[in-house]
C-alpha cells in the first residue's frame, strides 16, 4: 500500500514537472515570437534604412586583452558605414564600464576612429549595462527620440521592441558582417531566449530605473 502511494505521488510530481517545463518553454518561445514579429517591419538593410540623426551601437563584450569581439567590431563597422553613407550624423556607443579594466564604449570609439568616423560624430554612454538601460538612457540622458539601432539579427528584435516601448522611435539594421563561430552563435541564441523574457518583464511589469544623471542632450 505504501509503495503504491509513493509511486502515485511520484507520478503526480513528474506530471507537474512536465507541465511546468512545457509552460516555461511556451513562455520563452512566445516572447521570442512576439519581439520577432514586432521587429520585422522595422528592420532594414543598410541601403534602405530611413535616415535618422542618431544610430545606437550596443556593446557586445571584449576579449581578455581588451579588444573588441567580432560581434562588437561588426556593430561598430556597420554603424560607421551608415555614417559614411549619410544615413546618420552621430553614433551613440553604449556599453558597460562598471570596472576600471573593462570599458566597452572606449574600445568602440577606437574602432570607429580607425574606420574613419570623426571624433565629433561619436558620443559615448558608459552606463549601457543592458539593452533596456541603453534605450532608457538614450531617451532620458541623451534626449533622442528617433534612432537607428545597430546590432546582430539575434539581438535586434529585443532591442527594437525595448526602445520603441520606452518611447524611442527606432528602426534597425542588422550588423551580421561575417559568419560567426557556431558555438558563439549557440550561446548568443540561448542567452537571447531568456533575455527576451526578461525584457518583456522589465518593460511591462517591473520598470527598473537604470543609472541616470544629468541630461546630456546630443543635440542641445
Amino acid at each position: 500500500m505504501f509503495k503504491k502511494l509513493v509511486k502515485r505521488i511520484f507520478t503526480m510530481l513528474l506530471k507537474l514537472l512536465i507541465i511546468l517545463v512545457a509552460l516555461a518553454v511556451l513562455v520563452v518561445l512566445a516572447a521570442r515570437l512576439t519581439t520577432g514579429l514586432y521587429a520585422r517591419p522595422k528592420t532594414y538593410g543598410s541601403a534602405e534604412v530611413p535616415a535618422r540623426r542618431v544610430a545606437i551601437v550596443f556593446g557586445a563584450g571584449l576579449w581578455r586583452d581588451g579588444t573588441a569581439t567580432p560581434v562588437l567590431y561588426d556593430r561598430v563597422k556597420t554603424a560607421a558605414e551608415l555614417y559614411q553613407a549619410g544615413k546618420v550624423e552621430v553614433l551613440l556607443m553604449s556599453g558597460d564600464n562598471r570596472f576600471v579594466d573593462y570599458n566597452e564604449p572606449a574600445v568602440m570609439r577606437e574602432v570607429a576612429l580607425s574606420l574613419g568616423v570623426p571624433e565629433e560624430a561619436i558620443v559615448l554612454d558608459y552606463a549601457g549595462r543592458s539593452t533596456y538601460d541603453t534605450c532608457y538612457r538614450a531617451r532620458d540622458i541623451f534626449q533622442v527620440n528617433e534612432v537607428i539601432l545597430v546590432t546582430q539579427a539575434f539581438h535586434l528584435p529585443r532591442a527594437l521592441y525595448l526602445c520603441n516601448q520606452l518611447g524611442v522611435d527606432a528602426v534597425g539594421v542588422e550588423a551580421d558582417q561575417r559568419t560567426y563561430r557556431k558555438s558563439a552563435m549557440l550561446y548568443w541564441d540561448l542567452r537571447e531566449l531568456l533575455a527576451t523574457v526578461n525584457a518583456l518583464w522589465e518593460v511591462h511589469i517591473s520598470h527598473p530605473v537604470p543609472v541616470l544623471g544629468d541630461p546630456e542632450p546630443i543635440f542641445p
